[in-house]
């Protein structure tokens, strides 16, 4: 069994924030599986599917996002599963929309979602996707940081939530692939400048 934790805020005024990118990747994982991400434990919303030949649950903590870590470790020790099984899709500031990055274990890198299930846990030995959301990079090519919680917790526009969409398509190939060939075949694929990996096959 794996555990597949997108982060994000509960809430219909944060459904389409930057913030929530974890959340959207969850549903977009729950859509092609046919499932439905209803059944609540472990202070999360859960559906218990199959993906890539293996089981697994999907889960959207009812926490905010600074609490996260309680509900993933109270997930983990409802499945009896250890942090090596788990892996925790959210947004990453510093990767502009479009771009996507497999990461094994490391630092927060300033995500508060990521510092609590860091605390909660007591190891940074799980599988992280993370989820561009910053603003791309200027003509010039250098990458413009986007502007914090604001930004964050504002509403996508129109032309954002298109190029979400697709980053989302890849975060379903990304973690098929981390399911069947394991993660440094699936971070060799996808941690490429473009960010968006190998074509579905």
């Amino acid at each position: 069994m794996k555990l597949i934790v997108g982060l994000g805020n509960p809430g219909i005024e944060y459904q389409f924030t930057p913030h929530n990118a974890g959340f959207l990747a969850i549903d977009r994982l729950a859509e092609v599986c046919g499932a439905s991400v209803t059944n609540r434990r472990g202070k999360a919303l859960t559906a218990r599917t199959t993906f890539a030949g293996q089981d697994v649950l999907l889960a959207k903590p009812e926490t905010f996002m600074n609490l996260s870590g309680g509900s993933v470790a109270a997930l983990l020790h409802e499945l009896a599963i250890g942090p090596a099984e788990l892996i925790v899709l959210y947004d990453e500031l510093a990767f502009p929309m479009g771009r996507l990055n497999i990461k094994q274990n490391g630092s927060a890198n300033g995500h508060n979602g990521i510092k609590s299930i860091l605390s909660s846990l007591g190891t940074d030995d799980w599988i992280r996707v993370r989820i561009g959301v910053g603003k791309p990079a200027t003509a010039s090519g250098r990458e413009v940081k986007a502007g914090g919680v604001d930004y964050l917790l504002s509403p996508m526009r129109k032309m954002q939530l298109q190029e979400l969409d697709e980053v989302l398509d890849g975060v379903v190939r990304a973690v098929g692939m981390i399911l069947k060939d394991g993660v440094a075949r699936a971070m060799n694929e996808f941690n490429r400048r473009d960010g968006n990996g190998p074509a579905a096959q």
